[in-house]
């Protein structure tokens, strides 16, 4: 298997890298009967926002990028007011074209790490709720269903339901 590393993304040519990751997952979503994202759904300053609230990485293999993914330390709109215990997965993406096979559970083990090393507890994430085929694949990771969202508003004003799933990590 090809070894996965990761690094923070930074400025310019990750940002762009970041946005052509995430709509090129959209386009797979629609090409596989998914509702979730839209091509053209983020765009480089949604990234640089997220570097500014939390951390977003990028996965790479004989240095190409093959995936990223964003960690957060709050998720109100989601969790609503919690203690800082927890980091947040968001916007796993996989280039289907160049990912070796795994990159999505290393990215999620690297997310995990990450979350433990800054004395957090847990790892949280959730999914849309009409995605019962993630939560399936969330679940095999080991996260654990803990609830439910009726009425998640999205950035372009739709409303959705997403499952809520969180891991207790190993100190």
């Amino acid at each position: 298997m090809d070894e996965i590393t990761f690094r923070l993304a930074g400025d310019g040519a990750d940002l762009r890298r970041l946005v052509d990751l995430y709509d090129a997952a959209a386009r797979w979503m629609q090409a596989n009967g998914i509702d979730q994202w839209k091509p053209g759904g983020k765009d480089e300053e949604h990234f640089r926002l997220r570097q500014k609230d939390g951390e977003v990485w990028l996965a790479e293999t004989d240095g190409r990028t093959v995936g990223a993914f964003e960690l957060w330390w709050c998720d109100e709109p989601a969790w609503g007011p919690q203690p800082p215990v927890a980091g947040y997965v968001h916007r796993l993406m996989v280039d289907r074209d160049r990912a070796p096979a795994g990159t999505g559970r290393a990215m999620l083990a690297h997310a995990e790490r990450r979350t433990a090393d800054a004395g957090r507890a847990w790892s949280r994430l959730d999914c849309v709720s009409s995605n019962p085929r993630l939560r399936t694949y969330y679940e095999a990771a080991g996260y654990t269903v803990v609830g439910e969202q009726r009425a998640k508003e999205g950035n372009d004003g739709s409303r959705y339901a997403v499952t809520l799933l969180e891991k207790r990590l190993a100190r």
